[in-house]
């Protein structure tokens, strides 16, 4: 079996946000998967996808607080910064932590680990709502 579909996020404050929940909601085929891959394309350069901590919500202030400090947004010798000064800091944000996943599938399920939740990386300030692509394979 072969399928996919564009999933829309809703649009989020700067941060990184647990979405698995939203993903699983668009995906209802994957619970008839006995096994296969989740592949998901986030179609933006200014956001991306990782997966980590699913429980301890200060785990992703954490994640905001690393990368803001590691690519402020003031630095000077940034050129593109045509949309604000968070643009050309998106977009290097977005390429440290990419914007594709694959994520296996057993038995209708993730198989991800018990504390394991799929992070949208939200990089600008003022972001609109987010499309991913996900393809299933499986059978």
């Amino acid at each position: 079996m072969w399928l996919q579909k564009r999933i829309n996020l809703k649009a989020r404050s700067r941060g990184f946000h647990l979405i698995d929940q939203e993903i699983l909601a668009a995906l209802p085929e994957l619970g008839s998967v006995r096994v296969g891959l989740l592949h998901l394309w986030l179609q933006h350069t200014s956001a991306s996808l990782t997966v980590n901590e699913n429980a301890d919500p200060l785990v992703r202030e954490d994640f905001e607080a690393f990368f803001r400090r590691a690519v402020a947004d003031d630095t000077p010798y940034f050129k593109h910064t045509y949309e604000g000064p968070d643009d050309m800091t998106a977009h290097i944000k977005s390429s440290l932590l990419g914007v594709q996943l694959s994520i296996p599938v057993s038995d209708g399920r993730l198989a991800m680990g018990t504390w394991q939740g799929i992070y949208l990386g939200e990089h600008r300030v003022h972001a609109g709502g987010r499309h991913l692509l996900a393809t299933l394979q499986g059978e």
